[in-house]
């Protein structure tokens, strides 16, 4: 089988590293180039230590859209859009973009919002996909069924802590070491700017939904993972709802319904999202977890790129937890 020949654009950061260690073994893909305007000529494996001896790839300047069919956007959140708009980029070049630019559905653009437990056969068709965000994921993958059901009738409240890796290779005054360690904060309560394509889902599925979802973010001392737990009013018994959440995801490659309270590190260095249940009183908590590098970023966004190829959604990303 012809190999799918791939370029990365702001091939420097966490997600761009990321998506490298996947691809640099992904059974179906050769990557062509790493494009890095602060690193070009640099080896990548001088940035992204971890691919020591397992690529010679180099960084570059150059943009050799006819070389590759699949590209990937790693850049800032508003670099896509402004790369997009500079750049003559053809229009049978497949496209995933990892920022914000493109997941509100607009009419400026026809990217798919690239989250296969909803869109999968929109995304198997699309040209261009907008990857979710990390705790758009996370927590969308907590209500979908909910949404599906038609039983986001009240509103939800969300806790979600999330690992230093979230802000960004970038350091920040809090996202340095000396900050991050034995510490932890809120940040943009009730403004988080996933909020967006979060509201826009659940009324994908359950069209009129205007419920507040009331997501409280919180900084994590950890590098990776983000631990969601959600909570509503819901009328139905707790076996009602497994059975609701194990049938909405039971042909879902990477997202797993578990009866056994889970724990973070099961889905740290892997593409799964774990989802677990409990009832108390009239409220239906939902645990979610993924790894916000992976399921949350540079995974899913290889599972898509897998779906628009015809490829088997797996490929590349049997990846191993950390275990301990």
């Amino acid at each position: 089988m012809t190999k799918i020949k791939a370029g990365v654009i702001g091939g420097a950061g966490y997600t761009a590293g990321e998506l490298l260690r996947i691809l640099v073994n992904h059974p179906n893909v050769e990557i062509v180039f790493v494009n890095s305007s602060s690193n070009a000529g640099n080896p990548v494996a001088d940035v992204h230590s971890g691919l020591v001896g397992e690529t010679d790839l180099v960084f570059t300047s150059e943009l050799p859209f006819e070389q590759v069919d699949a590209l990937f956007l790693c850049s800032a959140h508003g670099d896509s859009k402004k790369f997009m708009d500079e750049n003559n980029v053809p229009a049978n070049l497949k496209i995933i973009d990892l920022s914000t630019d493109y997941r509100e559905k607009r009419a400026d653009h026809d990217f798919v919002y690239g989250l296969p437990e909803l869109n999968r056969d929109a995304i198997c068709k699309a040209q261009r996909i907008a990857n979710p965000g990390c705790f758009a994921t996370a927590i969308q993958l907590a209500l979908l069924p909910l949404a599906a059901a038609g039983l986001l009738t009240d509103e939800v409240h969300v806790n979600a802590i999330t690992g230093s890796t979230g802000a960004g290779v970038k350091p920040s005054s809090t996202s340095h070491f000396s900050w991050r360690n034995n510490n932890i904060s809120i940040y943009k309560a009730f403004d988080h700017q996933h909020l967006q394509e979060i509201g826009q889902s659940l009324r994908q599925l359950q069209n009129g939904f205007d419920k507040a979802v009331n997501f409280i973010p919180v900084r994590g001392n950890f590098a990776r993972g983000i631990y969601a737990t959600s909570y509503i009013n819901c009328s139905l018994s707790l076996d009602e709802a497994k059975k609701l959440y194990k049938e909405y995801y039971q042909d879902a490659a990477f997202t797993f319904v578990v009866d056994k309270n889970p724990d973070m590190k099961q889905v740290v260095n892997t593409n799964k999202a774990i989802i677990y249940l409990e009832k108390h009183g009239d409220k239906l908590l939902i645990v979610s977890m993924i790894d916000n590098l992976l399921k949350g970023a540079s995974g899913q966004a290889v599972q898509n790129m897998n779906l628009m190829f015809g490829l088997d959604e797996k490929a590349g990303l049997g990846l191993k937890s950390i275990g301990f």
